[in-house]
């Protein structure tokens, strides 16, 4: 049966003479190919690089992906996606030409509620150290994060994250104006 998975998208290098937006397109046309159809896709999102520093602005999106994958197999193709353009996993959170991240499969907490509650109280120093080493749903950090929320709003704004009982709309609007107001829509 089909379940309603949330992807975050991102890059901040182009591949070739092709910029972060024009991949992100081509993205998305794989997504729907080899994970599921694509139901709904955000703007596109010019957003400071995060950490500070490590590279160029990205642009940034969220798509509804509708698939019957098993959520390891799931995480896997967007892998083989993201190596299929360009990315190289040889630094935490650099510059990249491709990152997709997922979010969430529908009420889905994996692996359980004590290890999901573990990933969400590591603090910035430890987040930058530490990956985990098996996939965590929803994503430990995404109510931290202006650059995922922004975009998660514009297609499920009333999604509700399993653990944190708020929706989007509510997680988004925790988040402090200036980390908001820093995701800007691009034209």
């Amino acid at each position: 049966m089909d379940q309603r998975c949330l992807i975050a998208l991102g890059a901040n290098m182009p591949i070739g003479d092709k910029l972060p937006q024009v991949v992100l397109r081509d993205v998305l046309s794989r997504i729907g190919n080899i994970v599921g159809p694509v139901s709904a896709c955000s703007r596109f999102y010019r957003t400071p690089c995060f950490p500070p520093g490590a590279g160029p602005d990205y642009v940034n999106a969220a798509a509804q992906v509708e698939s019957a994958l098993a959520p390891g197999e799931l995480l896997d193709r967007l892998h083989r996606i993201e190596a299929a353009f360009g990315r190289e996993r040889t630094e935490r959170w650099g510059a990249r030409t491709l990152d997709l991240d997922l979010l969430g499969i529908g009420d889905l907490v994996l692996p359980d509620r004590e290890t999901q509650a573990a990933w969400m109280r590591l603090g910035p120093d430890e987040q930058r150290e530490k990956a985990p080493d098996r996939l965590i749903l929803p994503h430990p950090r995404l109510q931290d994060r202006a650059f995922v929320l922004v975009p998660l709003a514009d297609i499920a704004p009333g999604w509700r994250h399993p653990v944190l009982g708020r929706s989007v709309s509510q997680m988004c609007a925790d988040l402090p104006e200036r980390d908001r107001a820093a995701v800007i829509p691009i034209a």
